[in-house]
C-alpha cells in the first residue's frame, strides 16, 4: 500500500530549534518517540514521553559519544522491508522494532572548519551515526520518512498538517531524493577539507 502510517519515530538532532511544532503534531498523531542523549531530554523537557535508545540497544552512548545509534536493533527498525516475510519474521525473532520515520540533523561540520577550529574538533564534528541513518531511512523509502535536516521540517510539517502521521511513497520517494543531496553534500565537505 502506497499510504504508510508513522508509528514510531527516531529522532536525533544536532540542533533542536525548529522541532517543537512538529513534535507536537506528532505526538498529537500518537508517535512514539525514542531518541538517545539531548535529544531526548529536550523532548521529554517539552512535556513527551520518549523511549531511550539504550532501552533497545542494551548498549549506553559510548565512546565518548562516537556510538550511540549504531546497532543491528536501530537499523534494523529502518531497513527491515514490511512487505517481505523473512524480513518481518527476523525482526519478530530478534525483537526490532519497526520505526517509520527517521529525523536527524548532522553535526555543523563545515560551520566548525569555517570557525578555525583545531584540527581534532574538526575530526569530532565528522557524524556518523547521523549520516547512515539518513542513508538507511533514504534507502527503505518504501516503508520509511526520512527527514535529514532543519530545511525539510517544513515538508514533513506540511504532510501533518494536512493528512496527519501519513504519507505518500511519493512522499518518501522526494525526501528520499533530499536525504541523498545531504548525504552528498556533508560527504564532499569533508573531502574537501581532507583533500587541502
Amino acid at each position: 500500500m502506497s499510504v504508510k502510517k508513522i508509528k514510531t519515530a527516531l529522532i536525533s538532532v544536532y540542533h533542536k530549534d525548529g522541532l517543537e511544532q512538529i513534535l507536537a503534531k506528532l505526538h498529537k498523531e500518537g508517535v512514539q518517540f525514542l531518541s538517545t542523549g539531548g535529544t531526548q531530554a529536550f523532548i521529554e523537557h517539552l512535556g513527551y514521553p520518549c523511549r531511550k535508545v539504550e532501552d533497545i540497544t542494551s548498549y549506553p552512548s559510548i565512546l565518548g559519544g562516537r556510538v550511540k545509534t549504531l546497532h543491528p536493533k536501530i537499523f534494523g527498525g529502518i531497513l527491515g522491508r514490511r512487505a517481505l516475510e523473512g524480513d518481518c519474521a527476523q525482526m519478530g525473532s530478534y525483537e526490532i522494532p519497526e520505526i517509520d520515520l527517521v529525523i536527524v540533523d548532522l553535526y555543523p561540520f563545515e560551520e566548525t572548519v569555517a570557525s578555525g577550529a583545531s584540527e581534532a574538533d574538526i575530526i569530532e564534528k565528522i557524524d556518523i551515526g547521523g549520516i547512515s541513518l539518513i542513508r538507511a531511512g533514504a534507502k527503505n523509502f518504501e516503508d520509511v520518512v526520512i527527514v535529514p535536516g532543519k530545511a525539510e521540517y517544513a515538508v514533513l510539517d506540511s504532510i501533518l498538517s494536512e493528512r496527519g502521521a501519513a504519507t505518500t511513497r511519493e512522499e518518501r520517494r522526494h525526501l528520499a531524493m533530499r536525504a541523498f543531496a545531504v548525504s552528498s553534500r556533508y560527504d564532499t565537505a569533508i573531502h574537501g577539507y581532507f583533500s587541502k
